[in-house]
Formats: C-alpha cells, structure tokens, sequence
C-alpha cells in the first residue's frame, strides 16, 4: 500500500489560538494536496516553554478529550485524514504528560502515546514538567496500518524504535521541538543537526521502517534571558526503510514537506537484511541494566 504524508513544520508564536489556527490551514492544505496521514511537530500549539521552570506554566497544559484535541478530531473527520498531534497533558492535578494524539479518520482518538525519555538539559527542562510515559512502547492501530509514534527525545535511543517495531509497526514517527543555542559554533550547530538526522535514518535502517520526523523552526526566546534562546533548525524529513531520504523540508522555513511511502518496500528490504531474524535474543540480558560494570 501506498500512502501520501504531510508533515507540518512551522513556527510558533505567544498566542496559542493563532498557533493553532496556523495548524489547521496548513492541515487543510495537506489534505487538499491528497495526504492521507498529517503529522505536527511536538508541542504544536505553542513556543517551547520548557526553557525555563516556571509552575504558572502548568496551566498551559489540558485534558484529553479536551478543546484542543476536539478541534484536532473535527477536523480529521472533516477531512478524511489520520492525524498525529502533540499536547501537553493535563492527567491530574500534579501529573503532566507530553502527549501524542493519533485521530483515526472519522475523528476518534484511535490512541494515544506518552512521551517516555524526557530530558533535562540547559534550555530542555522537560523533567519539571512531563513525568515520564506509562503507555509504553505500543503502535496505534489505524485505518493506514499500525503507526509507531514516539515523541522528540526519544528519538536518541534505538531500544524505543525497536520495541515498536518488535510489536508490528509500520512507520516511526517523532514529532519533535530541537534547535541550537545561537552562541553555539557553526561547526557544532552542523554536528548537533547530522547527529539528529543520522540517528533517525539508523532507526529506520535497523529496523526496516519508514521514519517521519517533524521539526519546528525560528528562534524561540528564553522568557527569563531574552537575548538567549533556541534556534529551531527544521530539517523534517521523511526516509525509507534502507534509511535513504524521501524529502527534507529546509532549515529555516515553515513547509509543508509531502512525501509517498510504499509500505510494501519493508517486506522486501527485510528479507534481504533480515535483523529481525538474526537477533540474539538469548545474549541481550544486559540490556536491561543501567551499565556493565
């Protein structure tokens, strides 16, 4: 089976309404153009907010079902499309996640995934606000085959894009929010960007999937030091199962990147690398410790 995608790159300002009235037209005019799957990048709603640690933030977050993920089913009923979006949820009082909504066609929520590596670094302080996922590493069964959605950070760690494969998925998908830090070289700015990309295609080669990543774009400024901030590099790109790019949107630009994916091109690329077959299951006890002292 074929199937046309579209991710959403775009930018993000202060006010959450125009962010997602800028969602919905590009949305629409994926749909317009014949994509069956639309994805969006992490946190599509607003400018990434996780630089800083500020409780009044919270109250950014809400439920699902809720107002935003209503207007996100309307819309996927609407059109006729399967739509992948990302919310800050609201749980319970205290309990937040980072959320991935799947939307089947007709508007239902077909399932949802929570994020589960979450980072804490300088400009990413995701630990203050996301607890860690309890959905575990599961695809979402939809009307286009079983969609293996994992979200941003998890996008480094190969176990993730495994299990969901072990568990039958037929695409990796990783809406995501990273840029540099704008006083960080040009040499490690490009390092930091071919890291993220060359990860990505080694999922995509080690497992014999398509990959979708969604990136963000534009400068975010920090709301405690507004003369630093994040420099969103875009990038989105969509690769096959042998890791070869299908498209890749531009660094700086808000795109809508549409790609064709042939899911039948996995049969055939695993019985030529067949990984699957040949793991060693019976030696990877180790896996499960922190490190092999």
């Amino acid at each position: 089976m074929t199937i046309k995608i579209a991710l959403i790159q775009q930018s993000c300002g202060e006010d959450r309404q125009a962010n997602l009235d800028k969602s919905v037209e590009m949305i629409t005019r994926a749909a317009a153009a014949g994509a069956a799957l639309v994805v969006l990048q992490e946190l599509h709603a607003g400018p990434y907010f996780c630089q800083v640690e500020h409780p009044d933030l919270f109250d950014l977050a809400e439920s699902i079902p809720g107002p935003s993920s209503t207007r996100l089913g309307d819309l996927a009923r609407t059109l006729g499309i399967v739509l992948v979006a990302s919310l800050f949820e609201r749980r319970a009082a205290g309990l937040y996640h980072n959320t991935a909504v799947v939307f089947e066609k007709d508007g239902s929520i077909a399932g949802t995934y929570r994020k589960m590596h979450i980072p804490d670094d300088p400009g990413f302080y995701e630990k203050f606000y996301f607890t860690p996922g309890d959905l575990g590493f599961n695809p979402v069964k939809t009307s286009l085959g079983k969609l293996g959605v994992l979200v941003c950070w998890d996008q480094w760690y190969p176990e993730g894009a495994r299990l969901m494969a072990l568990a039958g998925a037929d695409l990796l998908i990783y809406p995501t929010a990273i840029g540099w830090d704008p006083l960080d070289s040009e040499a490690e700015k490009e390092r930091q960007r071919e890291a993220w990309i060359i990860s990505q295609r080694g999922h995509a080669v080690a497992n014999g999937l398509p990959v979708l990543a969604v990136n963000r774009v534009g400068f975010e400024a920090s709301s405690d030091k507004p003369e630093t901030g994040i420099r969103f590099w875009g990038s989105s790109f969509v690769a096959g199962p042998q890791g070869e790019v299908l498209a890749e949107a531009t660094r700086d630009k808000e795109e809508i990147l549409m790609a064709e994916i042939d899911l039948r091109r996995s049969e055939t690329v695993r019985r030529i690398w067949p990984f699957l077959r040949d793991r060693r299951i019976d030696a990877y006890g180790d896996i499960l410790k922190r490190y092999r002292d």
